[in-house]
C-alpha cells in the first residue's frame, strides 16, 4: 500500500468517526447550534427571490443543567425598516423539550412575544412552534407557512 493510499484511508476512517463529546449536554449544545445554522439556511430558502435575509446574532443561554451554566450561541433576526423579528435561544432543557427559541417581534420599543420554537418536543425531532399562552399543548411543525405568518408583522 502506497503512503497516499495509507493517507487516505486514515483520513476516510477519521471523517467517517463518529464526533465523541464529555457529556450529554455537550452532544446537545453541538446538535442545537447545528440545528439553529440549518434553520437559518431553510429561512433563506424561504425568502429566495423576496430581497430579504436573515442574519446571525450571538446569544448567552443561562442553564443550570449544563455544564458551567451557560453557553453562547447563535440566534437569528429578520429586519425591515425598524422592524424586526427574532428567534432567540432561550434554553436548552425544559419539560419534555430540548432546545427552546423564544420568537419576538420589536416595533421600536415595544417587543411582542409572537411563540416559542422547539428543536425536540417529546418525541417530535423537528422543530415545533407553540403560539404564547399554549405552552400545554403541543406544538404544530414550523414550517414555510408558520414561518410566513411570524414575519408577516414586519410589513405594516
Amino acid at each position: 500500500m502506497s503512503v497516499k493510499s495509507q493517507f487516505l484511508k486514515k483520513l476516510q476512517a477519521r471523517q467517517s468517526a463518529p464526533v465523541s463529546f464529555a457529556s450529554k449536554s455537550q452532544a446537545d449544545i453541538a446538535e442545537f447550534r447545528l440545528r439553529i445554522t440549518q434553520l437559518q439556511e431553510q429561512m433563506d430558502a424561504w425568502l429566495v427571490d423576496t430581497g430579504l435575509n436573515v442574519e446571525a446574532f450571538m446569544a448567552s443561554v443561562t442553564d443550570l443543567l449544563v455544564e458551567g451554566g451557560a453557553f453562547d450561541i447563535s440566534g437569528i433576526v429578520l429586519c425591515v425598516d425598524e422592524r424586526a423579528v427574532k428567534f432567540v435561544p432561550v434554553f436548552l432543557y425544559g419539560q419534555g423539550v430540548t432546545g427552546c427559541m423564544e420568537v419576538t417581534f420589536h416595533d421600536g420599543g415595544n417587543v411582542t412575544s409572537l411563540g416559542r420554537l422547539f428543536m425536540r418536543s417529546g418525541t417530535a425531532n423537528n422543530w415545533t412552534f407553540t403560539p404564547p399562552g399554549t405552552l400545554s399543548r403541543p406544538g404544530q411543525c414550523f414550517d414555510e407557512s408558520t414561518f410566513f405568518s411570524l414575519i408577516l408583522s414586519l410589513l405594516p
